[in-house]
């Protein structure tokens, strides 16, 4: 516990020296627009399609309002978007609007006073229902009650797979005991060195939070149908689905199923066969189809859940969701521009632009939007699974509480130093002493 609070704390004095600096070099840089110009500051992501969609929008918008007119530009160039906002808030250089917020980053800023909650603005409720289904309204309420974040898109997170390994192994492993006994047989050593260098998988061997949740996090959700991590200000995942994960992914580094070493460098290890599938979201679709080799055929299944798992498969839907910063002097208007932006019609063409679902409840029903899936064989088992879906644990200290399991994970998973029981009950007890120094 007090290595996790020393490495906690070490790494928030780094976080703070930089966030002071950047802060300072966003105020320097003029990246708001204030004074004479009453124009509202739009922030998107750096993603190519993302800025086209945004240029778009805003271009149309400004030419039929003259009087209420939006100002775009990409977030600004940074280690992280996470850092670049922090420092934005630390240096009052907030826009009034940001569309590629990380839900797990929402409670923070709520709690930290610097957000504007939506549910305060006319019409929002009956919008909000109108889009999303109950389950996901109550994923994005904050814990004071009130809502400080319109979900926009997501990615859920599906195993993408090389179709000619599979029917080499046997066909599509749905389950914990399948992946194994596939894995087994396409493990090989392909140079005659007494080394393995075909694997069947692959996932980041990283200790780094955010890599938790295309591991651990995603194959938790699935094997516990979607439950949280920590619940009422107590860690609530010590049982029997992340003791299952951890033994799942214990036994594919133990049989060297999957590398210890990264293998990130150098070619794409799906494109090249050193591995026949990867837990990946629809964002992959674009680039394999521009890199692949002409020979490569893939597809997409939902992620593998234990032997006596019943009922549909949930993921990690990686959502990414839109706010209004509270230096925005006219949220009314900012809030007229976004039900502008987050329109069918407009979900319509993001969703065309970037292979990125808008997070809709009618995805599968919409007759514009089944058409766009008809056509695209890739996407479509995206749409399915956004039916079944989750996000993160709305709690302020979420990236804490990863960061531990993640050590945890590592020591036990990966080094095999404790047992996987203890490892849990460690995080549990670390995420427990976590809430009550906060």
């Amino acid at each position: 516990m007090i290595s996790h609070r020393m490495n906690r704390t070490g790494k928030m004095l780094k976080l703070v020296a930089g966030l002071c600096f950047l802060g300072l070099y966003l105020v320097s840089c003029g990246n708001r627009s204030d004074g004479d110009n009453d124009e509202l500051v739009y922030w998107s992501s750096n993603e190519a399609n993302e800025i086209e969609f945004a240029r778009r929008l805003v271009m149309e918008w400004n030419a039929e309002h003259h009087d209420e007119k939006i100002k775009f530009q990409p977030i600004p160039e940074g280690q992280s978007s996470e850092e670049i906002i922090l420092a934005a808030v630390v240096g009052k250089t907030t826009p009034d609007i940001y569309a590629n917020m990380w839900q797990g980053d929402v409670e923070f800023f709520a709690k930290s006073g610097v957000l504007i909650p939506f549910d305060t603005l006319d019409g929002f409720m009956d919008f909000i229902y109108s889009r999303c289904d109950s389950a996901l309204v109550d994923e994005i309420t904050s814990n004071d009650g009130h809502i400080y974040q319109i979900p926009w898109k997501i990615n859920p997170i599906m195993m993408i797979y090389n179709r000619k390994a599979i029917e080499e192994v046997g066909g599509i492993p749905r389950t914990y005991s399948e992946y194994f006994e596939a894995s087994k047989k396409y493990q090989k050593d392909n140079n005659g060195d007494g080394y393995v260098d075909q694997w069947f998988g692959y996932s980041d061997v990283r200790p780094i939070w955010h890599e938790l949740r295309f591991h651990f996090y995603l194959l938790y959700l699935a094997a516990s149908d979607g439950a949280p991590l920590v619940k009422a200000n107590k860690a609530v995942f010590n049982n029997e689905y992340a003791l299952e994960v951890f033994e799942f992914f214990s036994e594919l580094y133990a049989h060297n199923y999957f590398s210890r070493e990264r293998l990130s460098a150098g070619q794409d290890p799906f494109m090249t066969g050193k591995i026949a599938t990867k837990f990946t979201g629809p964002w992959e679709i674009a680039h394999l189809n521009k890199f692949k080799p002409d020979d490569l055929e893939y597809a997409y299944a939902p992620v593998p859940v234990p032997d006596d798992h019943q009922g549909p498969v949930y993921t990690y839907g990686d959502p990414k969701n839109i706010v209004i910063f509270n230096t925005c002097k006219r949220p009314a208007l900012a809030w007229k521009f976004l039900k502008s932006m987050i329109s069918e019609e407009n979900d319509l063409l993001f969703l065309k632009l970037s292979n990125q679902l808008p997070a809709r409840k009618d995805l599968t029903s919409n007759p514009k939007f089944t058409e766009v899936f008809a056509q695209n064989s890739k996407l479509a088992p995206f749409a399915e699974q956004a039916n079944y879906i989750r996000g993160v644990d709305n709690d302020e200290v979420i990236k804490e509480i990863f960061d531990i399991i993640i050590q945890e994970y590592q020591a036990s998973v990966l080094y095999g130093v404790k047992s996987h029981e203890d490892a849990l009950s460690d995080a549990e007890r670390a995420v427990n002493v976590l809430f009550l120094n906060r």
